[in-house]
Order: C-alpha cells, then structure tokens, then sequence
C-alpha cells in the first residue's frame, strides 16, 4: 500500500537515485517517475498517544510522526486523504486510529509497527472529528464529530461497525475517555460541564445513556444548582396566588420550559480542565479555579477534595519556600506561580497516586486519602505543560510542554525530568540547502528559532534563537551563511561552517519596511531583499564584503514576486519583479541587471541616498495579460506565471520590442491547466529543467519546463493547514525541501524514480556549479570563520564594522552552554540604531551642510544685520504721532509666510465652525425627536396655573391622541356591553322575575341587579370617578368579572374613564388659565392709570406687574430670545455693513425729526401744548410780578394790590392741587384695593382647582388598582396556562418514553427467554460431557480409570499468572467482561499445552487413549468457558432488563406527579376565576375588625318580635317627620341662597355687558367682519366656497396622478427595453470579442498550415460573420431609430404634462 511504503523512513540519503531507461519520450510521465518521503519533522503540542512502552505518536500536517524514546529515531506515516484530524492510540493492542479533514470524514485503524491499514470507519459525520478516544480493553473506540452533528459514536474496530451514536448539539467537548476498569463507562468533558456516559448492551444492541453531572459552582464551591422545572413544593399566597415555575412566568410552554434559567438563578459552575480515572473507577477532575474534584461514576455524586493541613513546622519551611520561589520569578521578570491552588491543565495517575501540571510548569504529585490530598513538586521545567501520559507499563510519564519540549520522568526513580526532544512549537517559515546542498539544510520558524537539519534521516543537529519576529531566510551558494529577514527591516547573517554550533556574526538594519523575501544568485555574489512599498535591496552576499548594502530599487506598485536569472556568460544577474496593477487587473514584469562591477565600482551605480541609476541597471517593463501570483524566468526569455484568477499556468515569450516606453501587453503563447486551487506560486530548480507548482490545495506539481508534463505530483500538506509555505530544490536536484503555511510540518523528498537522463542532467548541472562556487565558498568560508560573533553595541551602526564581543551563548530556558553545545541564543541590548537609509540620508545632509557651511553663515550674519534694521524701524514708527504711523503688517517681509499662517488660520476657523455646525445639528436633531415626543403628539399640551400671591401651583393633564385602534376596541367593546346589557334585559322579560322579588330571594346578587339599574352606589364601584366626569354605568360588576374577556374589556372600559376624567379636569383648567389671562390684562389696564397717577404725583413706587411663567407659558422654551444669548452674534461682513447702513440712516431720520420749527415754536410759547388739560394742574404755576424784586416800602398802591391778588391767586392754585392730589391719592388705593381683591378670588379659584385635582388623582389612582388587580389576574391565569401547556408537552414525551421502554422491556424478555433455552441446552451439553466420560473411555482400566478422571477435571494454574499484569499498572486485571471470552480462551488454550505433554500421562496408558484424552478434556474446557460466557451475556441481558424496569417504575411515578400537577393547576384555575378581587371604599374614620367569636347571651332578656316591629315603627315615624322638618328649612335657606346667588349673577352681568359694550365701541371692523355682520348664513357661505375649492383641486390631483402614473408607465417600459437592448448588445461585444480572439488563433493556424481548404472554410466563415455582423449593426441601427422616437413623445408627453402641474 503506498502511503505505508511512503511512511516509513527511508534509508541514508547517500543512496544512488533509481534512474530507468527513457520509454520513447524525452519528457517523463506522471507514471515513470515519482516523489518519495524522505523524512518529516514538525512539532504538534496535542494529541500525544503511546503506542507501545517505548513509541509515541503525535500528529504533524499530513503526517503522523512515532518517536522511539530509546532511540529517538522517528517513523512517519502518512494520512492518505489530507491533513490528520482526531488521533488515539491503544498501547495494549499497538494500533493507531486517526481521522482525516477532508468533507465526509474518515477514521483509519492501523497497525504498530507495521503501519497497515487495519481497516476504515465511516460515520455521518460532515466536516470533522474533534476527538478520538480507545477503551483499554476490548475493540472499542468512541468519537466525537464538530459542528453541523456534534455526534458521540461507539464504534468496534475490530469487526468496522457502529454499534451506538448520540447527538449533543452545539456542545463543544474538549476530553473523552473510557473508565479503564469498565469499557462500559465514557466522561466525557467540555469547558463547562461533565457528563459520564453509559454503554449498556443487549445481546448484539448497544445503547448511550446519558448521566450529567451537576457540578458545584463559583469560588466557594456552593451546591448543584436546583430544578426549576419542578420545584420542591407549591406555595400559594392568599392574594398574589400560587407560586408557579420561572418558565412558566417567562411564558415558555415547549422543550426550553425545562431547561430555562433566568440569569439571576445563574450560577457559575467550576470549569474543568483535565481528567483521568482512577482504580476504583471514580474520575478525578482539576477545575481553572485551583480545586481538585471526585466524581463517582456510578452515583455521579461530587466531592471536592481538600488539601491535608501540615503540621506548624513544616507549613512554616512551607511559606518560607514558597516565599523564596515567587521573589526568585519576580527578579527574573515572570509571574508569580500560585503553589497554594495550582490550575491544572494534564492529569494522569498511577499506583503512587496522581500527577498534575499545568501553566506553572511545574510537576505535582497528589496523594490521596478519603477526600483530603498531600501535594508535592516533583519537577519544575519552566515551560507551560499541555500533556502528561504513561507508558503502558507505567513505568515512564511523558511531558509535553507547550514550546515543542519533551521530557521523560521515572516515578520510581523520583529524579530530574529528563529531555527527550526539543523541537520548536512554532511553525515553519522557510527551509533551504547549504552549500553543496547534499548534506544539509536549514529551517526558520516565525519565530524566528532557526534549525540545521541533516538531509540523511533528517536529525536536528543544532538550533539558535534569535527572539525575534521572522520574515524570511536564504542560505548563501558562496559561503556557509544564512540570511534571516524579520518584520522590523533587519536582517541577520548566520555563520554555519559549523553546522553543530551556528552563531550570529552580522546584522543590518536595512528600512523600517519588513522584509517579505531573501534570494542569492547562484554565483552567490548578491543578496536581494523584497521589502514592502516596492522596496528591493542590493547587498553584497559574500562575507569578506561584510555584507555590505550596494543599493536599492523603488518600484511603483506591490511586488507579489521576485526571481533571481545568473547570465554566467556575460557575468550578469538579471532580477524578475512581479508587481501587481490593481487598476488595470493586470501583472506588470520588470526586470533589471546587476553587473559583477556594482560590488567593486558601487558610486558608478548608485546616487548619494544609495538608490540605483535606472539607466545603469537596464530596466525594463513588461505587462501581461493576466493578473499573476508568482513568475519565474528561464534564460531563454521564457517566463511562466501563476495565474491568480484562474486554476492555470501561462507561458510568455519576452521580446526586445517590449520595452519600459509604451510596453504594450503580451499575450501568452500556452495555458497549462492546473489542477491546484487557491493562491499559488512557482520554483525553478537549479538547472532550470524542472518547475515545481505549489497552492493552497497543498499537492506540489512538478512539471517539465520544455513540454510542461507533469512530471511528479505529492500531495505534502492540506488546505486546513493553509497549504504549501515555500518549496526548495537541491543543487543535486536529489532533494525537495517543503514546509506548511501553518501546519507546522518541514518535509524532506526525494525521487522514488526518475529517468536516467534526468539524474545525469542534474549531476552534471550540480558537479559544474560546484566547480565554479569551490574557490570562493573556500576563501569565504575561512573569511567567516574568522568573523567573531556578532553583538550589538550601541555606539556603532550598522553601517561601520561593529566591536565584536566574545558572548555565552544561552539557551532558550537560559542554561549557558559551551562550545559544543547544540542550542544557542541571541540578546540584543538596544533596537533603537538608524537604518541604513537613515545613515544615508544623514550623510548627505553632513555633506551638504559642510559644502554649503560659508554661504549659510553668510547669510545668517545678513539675516541677522536685517533684524536688527527692522526693529529700529518699528522702535522710530513707535515714537512719530499715530496719524504717522504704519501698520504692524506693514513690517512684516515674508508675505507669503504671512498668506501661509493665514490661510491655515481660516482652515482651522473654518475645521471648527464645521464641527459646531455638525454638533449643533446633531443637537437639533435630538431636539426634533424630543420635541416630535413629548410635544407634538400630545394633543393637550402639558401646563401650569400658579396663584398671585401664594406657592401653589396646579398642572393639567398632558394627553397623547388616542390612535384609530384604540377607538375602534373601545367602541367594539362598548357594543358588546350594550348587547349584554340588552340580552340580560330580554331574558329577565321574558322570564317575568319581579326584581324586588329576586332581591329578596338572592341576597348576593342585591347589587349587581342595582349596578343594572344604574342606581348602584360608589363603595361597590370601588371608586369616585361618577363624580368627576366619568361614566361608571358602562362597567361590568366586579362580581361578574370571571372570564378572561370581560376582564379585557372591563380594562379597556375603566382606561376610557381615566380618560375622559382628565379630559374633563382639562376644561375646568383651561378656563382657569383663560381667567388668568384675562385677569393680567386687567391688572396691566389698572397698572397703566397707576403709573400715571404715580407720574402725577412724583412718587417713585415699584408697581406689581404679574406676568406668566414659563410653566405656564411652555411654549417659550421651544424659542430663544435675543436676551437669552450671553456670547456676541457673530455677524458676516455683509451684515456689519447693512447694519452700519440701517443705524446711519436711523440717525439722520432722528436728526430731520429734531429740525422741525413748528415743534421748537410749540415748545417754546405754550410747552408743547395747545390747551391745559386738568392733569395738568399739578404743573401749573402763577408767575409772580416783576416788581417781586423791589423792596416792599417803595412798592406803590397799585403795586400793592396787585401783589395782593398775587397772593389769592396762589392761593386758590395751591387749594386746587391740594384737592386734586387727594384725588389721585383715593384713586390709587381704588385701583390698588381692586387688583388685590380680583388677584386674591383668583388664587381662591386655583386653590379649589388644586384641591379638586388631589380628589381627581385619588379617583385615578382607584381606577389605576383596578386595572392593575385585572393586569394581575389575567397574567396569573396566562401563567397558570403556559404551566399546564409546558406540563402537558412534558407528560406527551414522558409517555413516548414508557411507550419506548415498555417496548424495549418486552423486547428484552423475549430475548431472554430466547437466550435461556440456549444457556440451558450449554449447561446440559456440559453435563453431558462430564457424564459420558466414563462411558467413552469404558476400556480402560478402572485404576487408571480414576486417575485419568481426576486429571479431567484438573485445570491449568499458568492462567492465573498469565494474566496477572504488571503491578505499576494501577488498573489491574480489566478482564471479565463477556468479550474477553476469546482472549481467556486462547490463553487457557495454549496453557493446556504443558498439561497435554506426555509426561503428565500416567504409567501403563496407551498413547492413543492419552490423545483421545487430552482432546476431550480440551472440549470440556471449551464447553466450561462457552457456558461461562453465555451466563455473563445472560446477567448482562438480565441487568439491562432491570434497569429498563427501574426506568419504566420511575417514568410512571413521574407520570402520577405530572398528574396530580395538573388537576392541582385545574382547581387554582378554578379558585382564580370564583374568587375575585373586589375594591371597595371606606370612609374614613371608620375601621373594620374581625369577629371575636360568638357573643355571650348569658344576661339577655327575651322579647316578643312585635314589640320590638312597632317601636321600630314609631321610631321610624318621628325620625320621617324629623327628616320632613329638615327638608323644609334646607329648602327654604336653600330659596335664599338662590336669590342672592341671582341678584350677584344680575350685577356681573350687568358689569359684563358694560365691558361689552365698551369692547364693541372699541372694536375695528374689517371687510371679513363686514361680511360676517352683513350676510345671514355667514358659514354655510364660508362652507360652500371651501367646498368648491376642494373638489376643484380634488379633479385637478386625480388628473395629475393619472397623468404621472401613465408618464411612469411609459418610462418603465422605455427603460425595460433600454436594459435588454444595453444586454443584447453587451452579449454581442461579448461574441465580437471571442469572434476576434478566434480569427487571431485561425490567422495563426492558417500561417503555420499554409493548406487551401482551411483557408477555404475559414473565409466562408468570416462571410458568415460579416453578413451577421452587418444584419446586427441595421438591427441596431432600427432600434437606436425606434428609441429616439420614444424618447421624443416622453418629451412631447412631458412638456403637455408640465402646465397642469
């Protein structure tokens, strides 16, 4: 079988290839020659598995790797289909089982060390297994497949069938395994939760039954969480009713009823890590949170184990120790390890006891007692560990550490863990020869842990770590030196001319870009580095150079490949770059030569930053026809490229004419099909003669490059692991070196076969190179070794010869090893060194700066003078006057620094005054939405009323629209009600009941028949809303509230009351608020004549202006005053100068007002005034004479008196003011009295509405317990039907399941009965057997008789130490089962040899009777042990009946409980519809108790009813007569109150009307009032004008949309016949393309045939095409006529649609 022949290693790889004779052809097949395995190495830290005491087996890629850890030689097995899934194996039977992760996965069986195919498993699985796991006795294997199934399957391996499987959906399982004592029990464990699964059997049936585990949860390890599904008890509240399941509150009724949780019963559970069994098959479990659990298998109860307490000596050496550890990992720079509560994440026990690791790396030993363990540390690896597992024989435990390490360790021994591999954890990057290339090789992994392998069988003979990321890495042809590429733009050179100890002696920081790729030339002269952004570096590859960097390429495009041609002739190396041209969906070459003289005359060639002269370096360009992912160039111009959008290779001939100017695109002359998928990339080998074709798929193609054959095909890695990574040829071309994209697998081929020719080509090729690389790798190789190694000082760069240090070298878990050691570490002390381009670009600014030193100093010494100039400017400009002065910009020379800083200055201004416009429209967007919801759709507006002069403050109710919907249920349930109402009135009619009658025989129903009546009083409502406005007749009695529907509708009913409460509470605000207004206006009208008095009077005195506040006043908020904006308005250039214009003219205007000489003359004679009005008065003043100066002795008679009358006139003047300001003063209190009294009722007024609002919040609060006792009740009767639901759902699967088992149970009997008889009929045989013996050997002797019978029934006693297993299994015997029947047989057999010898025959018997003897004890045997298996088959069969038994008994107890749940849900149902909540009302003060019990008549006396009928009776009359007497006087108080209720509402009227009429002498009549005065129906007029208007424009909107719909029509199927005609014609460009490509291939056919009849039927061909061509352009041609037909009746169409719109 070939993948078994491929898996094994093969021999040295010194070994001459098997080359055969050529068959006829120059290119091999497929079939004449062929790739092999060589060796594979790779590291995979899951799924490790012994395979015997000395093998272990661990997956890698496509491979299965088995490492003897004696030797430590590895043998690899291939998987046939792709990369290795799932992987177990079974140490005790040495076979392996292993999935593949292909669609339809498979499950092969091989055998150890044979490596055959045993056999394959086929399941329904679709994508893949996630785990494998054998029993360790019997043929058994369980597996687990991942999404879409999540199925757990038992299979027997042995015989290929499938004997049970179960679905888990969506469950995730990270370990399984099988109890080792018990085949029959499997754990199985994922993150969260543990399950054991059990594997009964019925005869030849298996069935899974699944046991949970309920774990316990959080840090404190609290108990299993309880069933919420059915709880213990049921509890039931007098008021808020029975306390049902959260599912069925949640409303969950089907199968999520019984799993549901709410997340506050959510409990977090531990989460497991490991597991394993111990030997009295209980598992063992370690948790993330740092405990140790025991699960018993059988009951499946939990016990958390808990560390032993040490004695105070030793937990105090304990403390101290473990003190030492955390500051020893601190100092080292780790974390602290927590030895207290380790997490572990492997598990494996063994007699002594258990052993655990975890994350710590450190190897615990737990003994365990009871439920209380001792731990100690066995072993400390510093690493992580992921695995831990025992030999067989549990003499060896393997650990596997997450970083590629293996140890080994001796529980016996108790010593240090031994290494066993050191492999590296990480992937595989690339993977090269040495020089030679038949030797050697070397590998990188990403991170950057280089290895030096040997090519013979593939053994690691060093390693060295760099610590860094890496990218890339090439091994030199001129020397023994590697170069590794990192992600930082570095790139280190190895020196490995000894390859058991290689070391770091360079590195050079070329650019920040990462290096993506590394290439040599074959002469091993040049180094070319791919970087990102198009940059390509030269450096010189050879180390007596230094590796020096020559220069680099700036490439305008993303380089996806690069490809290095050496021209040995002409002493050139030609460089292929494969860029990518994203807008033109194309791939560009360029290519371009490095001579041998840019190494020796690098200035030539370079510029000063270190870039290459395009003209010296010949570059040239070429564009493909097909977008490319790889390219590789022959010498003969030949190029072949990967194609990136189709599975297939191209091949191109460059031409001279194609060149960098104008390059037009070359078409390829070959597509070679491939059948690869995924992105690929190609590899020449050395001779150029093979070219190998690699893809995601993972198959590497190995093709001819003369004829394309495919040579050789292998299918190395898989597209799960992310396909091939790179590919490498030997110089020798014996050797392919491959390694995954991710699989982490490096894989070593050879040829298998090849043709001879071939072989010689190779060599020669190789034998050549060599001769021509033998004196330069000898000169360099001693140059290299001389180099020291390399360290990095801070003071030097990269570009200077840096001081070398002689360094330790360390390894990985930092042991300092010598010179012979294998592994060695590189630290770097700084990163921080400049690049090369850097250095390059600092040099030539050093050099600038020193060539240019005296220009720049002279100009400094000007730049300096000229400061100095202007600042003595600007000091003079300060002292000359400000008419003089200049501006400060006038000073400023640099204009356009200044426009600069400007211009940034507006950018910003104008960045943020964008930003506030984006954040003030995002905030008026936020205000829109608030405005639109609380605002806008209420149809009552939410408002205020305050008081005038005290702190009370009443608001209304804010109201939303109520929607169609609403309306329309409550007018359907309204009519429902009236038609209940009507349909009782119609049965008590025609039944004829006298309703007094009916009250005195039912006494319960006394108030429904009132509330019928309508007459039914508030304490039954249960509320007071009759009284405010609400409608309580339409309501159902409370009493009568018993279905769901009435409940609804009484719902709907009582929020229709609420309603119209509000709204009727609304009016009474509203004419409030009204009153309000009008009171303020009132209050402003008497304000104006006070401050007029106050004027008058020249008094300065506050006047009390009342004003609405913004509560009362909403509507304010939603606009800004000019007053509320604090910050300056900005204003634009053309405002200032509009506003400047409108103040300029508002002054003039002023100006011309002033200036006006009847005013100034008005003002001046009579002040301002033509006649003196009585308010005036107060102004007035008598002038006095003009002799009022003279002395009063020289005044004469004349003068005398008329100062006399002087005085009486002042008199008189002063006497008139006087009583005019009293008058003033009495008006003013008047006013003053009045506003107080008006403002004070109105308070009065807003006190009752606040009063009466506190009533109405309680008449709403009432009707609101209403609704919410309704709300209650129909939640709880929902509830109490999602129960019944959920347990009806519930009792339908529980009776499938007894239906089931009563089935199975029955099935089983009859089994049982089948299998007794044949039990029976062995017993019989068996005794039969025993009592023919004598009669079968009747001619024997009788002495010898007995002796013969005594050894008949004699057994061999070798059985029992046979099979006694090696005491370090801490298991056991596992024997005993039925299916151990055949092995015990066959060694009880072969122990019967030694007493079947001859010489346990006894003395004198005959030879023939000894045989005849031997073969009928051995039948007796056979017979014991056949009726010793059918008994245990039968106590299996038995056992399996009784647990079906056991199952149907608690099913059916499950059943009654279901049962008894249910009519206990029916009777609650019952109880809730009879036992209503009832509201009443109580009047205060008054309180209710509770009866004390029947009252003691001990000292009652005994009266005659009628006494006690008649004195009720005159009681009653007087008390109708006292009534009668109370009536008369309320009515007659009552007539008074109502006449002065009347004669106060005559004199408002009276007051009302003269307002009134003082309003409409006042009132101006405009024409619309005219009109409403003059025309009689005034709105039937308004009405029928409107009407008119609306019909007219209702014709013209039909007429329109008629219109546009016809327009749209038409351009729907205008555009419909555009986009078929666009279709056929984009189809027939399609045609004329494929027609062209093809007329080209024929013209190239017909040049290369040259015959007549070709040409002939190529011509009537083309005719064919031209005649179609030509009817398609007229059919095109018609149709582009039709269109613009089309188009211009759309525009006729359009401009006559126009003037209706």
């Amino acid at each position: 079988m070939e993948e078994a022949e491929g898996a094994r290693s093969v021999g040295p790889a010194s070994e001459e290839l098997r080359a055969e004779a050529p068959r006829g052809g120059y290119c091999p097949s497929a079939e004449e020659a062929a790739l092999e395995v060589s060796w594979v190495q790779g590291f995979s830290s899951k799924n490790f598995g012994f395979i015997n005491n000395q093998t272990v087996c661990y997956p890698c890629g496509n491979y299965i790797l088995f490492l003897d850890i004696e030797t430590k030689k590895t043998t690899v097995l291939q998987c046939p289909t792709g990369q290795v899934g799932a992987l177990a194996a079974n140490g005790n039977s040495q076979v392996l089982a292993f999935s593949d992760r292909k669609l339809n996965p498979i499950i092969y069986i091989y055998t150890f060390p044979e490596l055959s195919k045993l056999t394959e498993l086929k399941g329904n699985a679709q994508l893949d297994y996630t785990l494998l796991a054998f029993s360790f006795t019997g043929p058994y294997l369980a597996s687990y497949s991942s999404i879409p199934e999540f199925v757990l399957s038992v299979w027997n391996w042995q015989e290929s069938i499938l004997l049970c499987s179960e679905s888990q959906p969506g469950v995730t399982v990270t370990s399984l395994s099988f109890n080792p004592t018990n085949w029959q029990q499997l754990c199985f464990v994922n993150e969260s939760s543990v399950t054991v699964w059990h594997i009964e059997r019925n005869n030849d049936e298996y069935h899974l039954k699944q046991n949970p585990v309920k774990l316990p949860g959080g840090q404190k390890f609290e108990s299993p969480q309880k069933d919420l599904f059915f709880p213990v008890s049921h509890s039931e509240d007098p008021y808020y009713g029975p306390d049902l399941p959260v599912s069925a509150i949640a409303g969950l009724a089907g199968d999520e009823a019984e799993t549901f949780m709410p997340r506050n019963y959510i409990k977090p559970s531990v989460n497991p890590t490991a597991h394993c069994w111990n030997a009295t098959s209980k598992i063992y479990l370690c948790c993330k949170e740092g405990c140790v659990l025991a699960i018993d298998a059988e009951t499946h109860s939990v016990s958390v184990l808990q560390r032993k307490p040490l004695p105070e000596y030793l937990r105090k050496v304990s403390d101290v120790v473990s003190y030492i550890r955390r500051e020893v990992q601190i100092k080292k720079g780790g974390k602290p390890k927590d030895l207290q509560n380790p997490v572990s994440f492997a598990m494996a026990f063994c007699n002594e006891g258990l052993y655990a690791a975890g994350r710590e790396g450190i190897l615990f030993f737990y003994h365990i007692k009871d439920l209380q363990y001792e731990m100690k540390i066995c072993a400390d690896l510093l690493q992580p560990i992921s695995s831990l597992l025992f030999t067989p024989d549990y003499t060896v435990l393997l650990l596997v550490t997450d970083q590629g390490t293996i140890y080994t360790y001796k529980p016996t021994h108790s010593g240090e863990a031994v290494k066993l591999l050191d492999a590296c954890s990480s992937c595989f990057l690339a993977a090269d020869f040495l020089t030679s290339g038949d030797k050697y090789c070397v590998s990188v992994t990403i991170s950057g842990e280089v290895q030096v392998w040997s090519l013979e069988d593939g053994t690691c003979l060093s390693k060295l770590n760099l610590d860094i990321e890496a990218t890339a890495m090439a091994c030199c042809p001129s020397s023994n030196s590697v170069a590794v590429g990192t992600k930082r733009g570095q790139i280190y050179f190895l020196d490995v001319t000894k390859v058991e100890a290689p070391r770091v002696i360079h590195r050079i920081f070329l650019s920040e870009f990462p290096v993506l790729s590394l290439h040599y030339d074959q002469h091993g002269q040049f180094l070319i580095a791919r970087a990102t952004e198009g940059h390509i570096f030269i450096l010189d590859a050879r180390p007596s150079k230094l590796f020096q960097a020559l220069g680099y390429v700036v490439l305008a495009g993303e380089v996806l490949d690069l490809s290095v041609v050496s021209d040995f002739e002409n002493d050139l190396v030609e460089v292929v770059v494969l860029l990518n041209v994203a807008e033109l969906q194309r791939a560009r070459l360029n290519i371009f030569c490095l001579p041998s003289a840019l190494a020796t005359d690098n200035d030539k060639y370079v510029n000063e930053q270190g870039m290459l002269n395009a003209s010296a370096i010949k570059k040239e360009q070429y564009d493909l026809d097909y977008p490319l992912s790889s390219a590789v160039r022959l010498k003969d111009n030949i190029v072949y490229g990967y194609c990136s959008c189709a599975p297939f290779i191209c091949k191109y001939h460059l031409s001279e004419e194609n060149m960098l100017e104008e390059p037009s695109v070359i078409l390829s002359e070959k597509r070679i099909p491939s059948n690869q998928f995924g992105s690929g990339f190609l590899c020449l080998s050395s001779n150029t003669r093979w070219l190998a074709s690699a893809a995601k798929d993972g198959v590497l193609f190995i093709y001819h490059t003369f004829t394309m054959d495919i040579l050789a095909q292998k299918h190395c890695h898989s597209y799960q692991g992310g396909g091939i990574g790179s590919v490498v040829f030997s110089l020798d071309g014996r050797f392919i070196l491959i390694n995954g994209k991710n699989d982490g697998a490096l894989v070593c081929l050879k040829w298998k076969k090849i043709m001879k020719n071939e072989v010689e080509e190779a060599t020669l090729h190789w034998k050549s190179l060599l001769a021509i690389l033998n004196t330069s790798t000898s000169n360099e190789n001693v140059v290299l070794k001389s180099l020291e190694e390399w360290r990095l000082d801070p003071e030097s760069t990269s570009e200077s010869i840096p001081k070398f240090k002689k360094a330790p070298l360390k390894s990985s878990n930092g042991e300092v090893t010598g010179e012979d050691g294998n592994i060695t570490s590189l630290y770097s002390a700084s990163t921080n060194d400049m690049t090369w381009i850097g250095q390059k670009i600092k040099k030539v600014l050093i050099e600038e700066t020193q060539r240019f030193a005296n220009q720049k100093s002279e100009l400094q010494m000007r730049i300096k003078k000229l400061r100095e100039t202007i600042q003595k400017m600007m000091h003079e400009n300060e002292q000359v006057p400000d008419i003089e002065k200049l501006e400060q910009q006038e000073f400023n020379l640099d204009i356009e620094e200044q426009r600069r800083a400007q211009v940034e200055a507006e950018q910003e201004v104008a960045r943020v005054r964008k930003e506030i416009e984006m954040e003030n429209l995002a905030n008026c967007y936020l205000k829109d939405i608030i405005k639109h919801e609380c605002w806008d759709s209420m149809c009552v507006k939410g408002r205020a009323v305050k008081c005038f002069h005290m702190a009370c403050e009443v608001k209304n109710y804010p109201l939303k629209e109520r929607s169609e919907e609403e309306l329309e249920t409550l007018e359907k349930v309204l009519q429902l009600k009236k038609i209940e109402t009507s349909d009782l009135q119609v049965q008590r009619r025609n039944l004829e009941i006298d309703p007094e009658f009916e009250l005195s025989k039912e006494g319960g129903e006394k108030a429904e028949v009132v509330v019928a009546d309508g007459s039914a009083s508030c304490c039954l409502i249960g509320s007071l809303s009759s009284q405010y406005g609400g409608d309580t007749s339409v309501l159902y009695h409370q009493w009568d509230l018993h279905t769901k529907e009435q409940k609804v509708n009484q719902i709907v009913l009582l929020k229709d009351i609420i309603y119209k409460v509000k709204t009727a509470f609304n009016k009474e605000f509203d004419i409030v608020a009204r009153r309000k207004e009008r009171e303020i206006a009132r209050v402003n009208e008497r304000n104006l004549r006070i401050q007029e008095i106050l004027a008058q009077l020249d008094l300065k005195v506050d006047v009390w202006e009342p004003a609405l506040t913004d509560n009362e006043i909403p509507e304010r908020a939603l606009t800004v005053q000019d007053s509320e904006i604090k910050v300056e308005k900005y204003l634009t250039q053309e405002e200032r100068e509009k506003e400047e214009m409108q103040a300029k003219l508002e002054m003039e205007r002023r100006l011309a007002a002033m200036d006006n000489e009847r005013l100034r003359a008005l003002n001046d004679m009579m002040g301002g005034v033509l006649e003196v009005k009585k308010e005036d008065i107060l102004k007035m003043d008598i002038p006095p004479p003009p002799f009022i100066s003279k002395p009063e002795h020289v005044w004469n008679d004349e003068e005398k008196k008329i100062f006399e009358e002087y005085e009486k006139k002042v008199k008189d003047l002063n006497e008139e003011k006087e009583k005019y300001r009293r008058g003033l003063k009495n008006e003013l209190k008047k006013l003053e009295a009045s506003i107080q009294e008006t403002t004070q009722n109105f308070d009065e007024t807003v006190c009752k509405l606040s009063e009466r609002k506190v009533k109405l919040e309680m008449v709403i609060y009432q009707e609101e317990l209403k609704i919410v006792n309704l709300v209650y009740a129909l939640l709880l009767d929902e509830e109490l039907d999602t129960r019944e639901a959920g347990l009806h759902n519930f009792l339908m699967k529980k009776e499938k399941e007894k239906v089931k088992t009563a089935r199975t149970i029955q099935t089983t009997k009859n089994k049982i009965e089948a299998y007794m008889n044949t039990y029976e009929n062995a017993v019989v045989e068996d005794k039969n057997l025993e009592r023919g013996f004598a009669k079968e050997f009747d001619d024997v002797p009788a002495n010898l008789l007995g002796e013969l019978f005594q050894l008949y029934k004699l057994r061999p006693k070798t059985t029992v130490t046979e099979m006694l297993l090696d005491t370090a299994n801490p298991y056991g015997d596992c024997s005993g089962s039925a299916e151990s029947y055949k092995d015990a047989l066959t060694l009880l057999m072969k122990a019967m040899d030694e007493l079947d010898s001859p010489e346990n025959m006894p003395i004198g018997l005959d030879p023939s009777i000894w045989e005849k003897f031997c073969l009928a004890r051995r039948n007796k045997m056979q017979s014991e042990q056949q009726v010793k298996w059918k008994a245990l088959r039968l106590a299996e069969m038995q056992a399996f009946l009784q647990r079906r038994m056991d199952d149907n008994e608690m099913i059916k107890s499950e059943i009654e409980d279901i049962f008894k749940e249910l009519t206990w849900l029916q009777e609650e149902k019952m109880k809730l519809e009879l036992n209503l909540t009832i509201q009443f009302l109580l009047k205060q003060g008054q309180v209710e108790l509770e009866s004390t019990g029947i009252p003691d008549y001990a000292d009652a006396i005994l009266i005659n009813k009628s006494v006690i009928e008649e004195l009720n009776c005159s009681i009653m009359a007087q008390g109708e007569k006292k009534i009668a007497s109370m009536v008369e006087g309320k009515d007659f108080s009552k007539g008074i109150f109502q006449l002065e209720w009347e004669h106060k509402k005559m004199r408002m009227q009276i007051e009302d009307l003269n307002q009134k009429a003082q309003d409409i002498v006042t009132l101006p009549l405009s024409k619309d009032r005219q009109l409403f005065l003059t025309v009689l129906d005034y709105d039937s007029c308004i009405s029928r004008h409107i009407s008119v208007m609306e019909q007219t424009l209702g014709v013209m909107d039909k007429l329109h949309k008629k219109n546009v719909k016809n327009r749209q029509r038409r351009i729907r199927e205008l555009e419909k016949c555009i986009s078929l005609k666009e279709q056929e014609n984009y189809e027939l460009s399609l045609e004329l393309k494929e027609m062209l490509v093809s007329v080209s291939e024929r013209r190239h056919i017909f040049e290369a045939a040259d015959k007549q009849h070709a040409s002939e039927k190529i011509a009537k061909q083309r005719y064919r095409e031209i005649l179609k061509q030509k009817h398609l352009r007229a059919l095109v041609k018609e149709q582009e006529e039709q269109f613009e037909i089309l188009q211009a009746e759309v525009e006729r169409l359009r401009s006559s649609t126009l003037p209706n719109l």
